[in-house]
C-alpha cells in the first residue's frame, strides 16, 4: 500500500513515516504544504492508495480537495476543525471513504464505549471529563474529550456540556463538565469520572507514546482502502 503522508516533516507526520518503515507495510509518498527538498507539494501528488493527514485543521480544504481529485481514501487525524471544515470533510466522504477521528487510539474507542454504558447504568450520576496534554497543544478541549462527551450524550440526550467551569453557581443536574490541563510533555490523558453519590467509577486512558496514534492511523488506512464512499470512525473499525 502506497501511503501519502501530508506534512511529513510535522511531528506526527515523521512518526507515521517511521512506523511505515519499521513495519515495512508499504511505500511512502511524503508531502509538504510547501515544496521543500525531497518533499512534494500536495498539489503535485498523482498516485498512492491512501492519504494520512496529521498536520493541522487549517489544511482541511487542501487535503480533502486532493483526496476528491485523486479519488483516494483519506485518514483525517487532525483535530480542532471549525464547523465549516467538518462540513467539508462530510462532503468529501460522499465522494471517497474518509476515516475521521479525534483520536486514533483503539483504547480511546473502548473508553468511549465504556463511558456510554456507564452513563446508561447511572442515569442520575454527576459526570466530569478531564483531559491533559502537553503545553504546545492548541485546541481546547481536545477532540478526544469532545468525542467522550458525545458518547455520554448518546446515553443522556439532554446533557449540557460545560467547558471549563469558571463562574460561581450550583452544578446543574444535567451538566457534564469538561476540563483541560496543559503542561509539560504529556502525550495524552483522558478521564471520565461518574459519581453517583454513594459510589464513584473512574474510567481512564493514558497514552505514553505518540507512535500509538500513528499505528492507529495505519490500521485505519488498511481498513478503509477498498471501502465505498462514506464517513468512518474508530467505532466502525473496532
Amino acid at each position: 500500500m502506497d501511503i501519502i503522508v501530508f506534512d511529513a516533516r510535522g511531528h506526527m507526520g515523521e512518526i507515521v513515516c517511521r512506523r511505515v518503515r519499521e513495519k515495512q507495510c508499504g511505500a511512502l509518498i511524503m508531502t509538504s504544504s510547501k515544496p521543500e527538498g525531497d518533499m512534494l507539494p500536495l498539489c503535485a501528488v498523482s498516485r498512492g492508495d491512501c492519504i494520512i493527514d496529521f498536520s493541522h485543521h487549517a489544511a482541511t480544504a487542501d487535503v480533502c480537495g486532493t483526496a476528491a481529485r485523486l479519488g483516494l481514501p483519506l485518514v483525517e487525524a487532525t483535530t480542532g476543525q471549525t464547523e465549516e471544515e467538518k462540513r467539508l470533510i462530510e462532503q468529501t466522504a460522499k465522494l471517497v471513504p474518509v476515516f475521521f477521528s479525534g483520536n486514533m487510539s483503539v483504547g480511546i474507542a473502548l473508553l468511549m464505549r465504556l463511558a456510554r454504558e456507564t452513563a446508561k447504568c447511572f442515569p442520575d450520576a454527576d459526570i466530569e471529563i478531564v483531559e491533559a496534554h502537553h503545553n504546545r497543544k492548541i485546541d481546547v478541549p481536545s477532540g478526544t474529550a469532545l468525542m467522550l462527551a458525545e458518547s455520554v450524550r448518546e446515553a443522556r440526550p439532554n446533557a449540557e456540556m460545560v467547558v471549563g467551569r469558571h463562574e460561581n453557581g450550583k452544578r446543574a443536574a444535567n451538566e457534564v463538565g469538561i476540563h483541560s490541563l496543559r503542561m509539560g510533555n504529556i502525550v495524552g490523558m483522558h478521564e471520565v469520572i461518574v459519581n453517583a453519590g454513594s459510589q464513584s467509577i473512574t474510567l481512564k486512558h493514558e497514552a505514553y507514546d505518540r507512535a500509538l496514534f500513528a499505528d492507529g492511523a495505519l490500521a485505519a488506512a488498511e481498513f478503509i482502502v477498498g471501502k465505498s464512499a462514506g464517513l468512518y470512525g474508530m467505532a466502525d473499525m473496532v
